[in-house]
């Protein structure tokens, strides 16, 4: 079952950068929904989650702490966007190195190892590596639905096909219907 889960969240990573493949800096960044989700950020939050679940929740921290964890800004939402000052090469190079570290607790650790979460509820802290992994496959993947519903924004801007405006067509019949 770890082999399973773990070929998942690979493939789900993987899915997720190629998301950014072929981006302007600007496109990587952009928010594109009322939320604020944005490529990059998306990247730079599964990095930080990464990290806590798969590292730091099996006694396996990062070597260094992730600045936005360091100052407390990652609770006001600084990592789900990408200051101008860090690249995208610093967030892909720093997802990257969170998942290798993850890859050698999935190595490690069996999927009855404890594991305690520091920022979850002190009743429900307490868990196992498996139940984290679980959580991480559902992370990531729940992310990279995001990440395929912003990047079909952007490429597909204009919105004119007529595949789209045969389904756009359908909602407005509904729009008379909801007063």
């Amino acid at each position: 079952m770890k082999t399973v889960l773990h070929d998942y969240l690979k493939g789900t990573r993987a899915l997720l950068l190629a998301k950014l493949d072929g981006l302007s800096e600007y496109d990587q960044r952009r928010p594109l929904v009322a939320s604020g989700s944005n490529l990059l950020g998306l990247v730079k939050h599964l990095a930080g989650i990464e990290y806590v679940y798969l590292g730091t929740s099996v006694g396996r921290p990062p070597a260094e702490q992730l600045p936005w964890d360091a100052d407390g800004s990652v609770w006001d939402g600084a990592d789900m966007w990408v200051q101008p000052t860090e690249s995208s090469e610093y967030i892909t190079g720093l997802y990257r190195a969170a998942c290798a570290h993850s890859d050698e607790s999935v190595a490690l650790l069996e999927l009855d190892a404890p594991a305690e979460v520091p920022h979850w509820a002190e009743e429900k802290r307490r868990t196992t590596f498996g139940a984290l992994l679980v959580r991480m496959v559902d992370e990531t993947a729940h992310h990279a639905g995001h990440a395929d519903i912003i990047r079909e924004l952007i490429d597909n801007e204009d919105r004119t096909s007529e595949y789209y405006l045969t389904i756009q067509r359908a909602a407005e019949a509904f729009t008379s219907r909801e007063a």
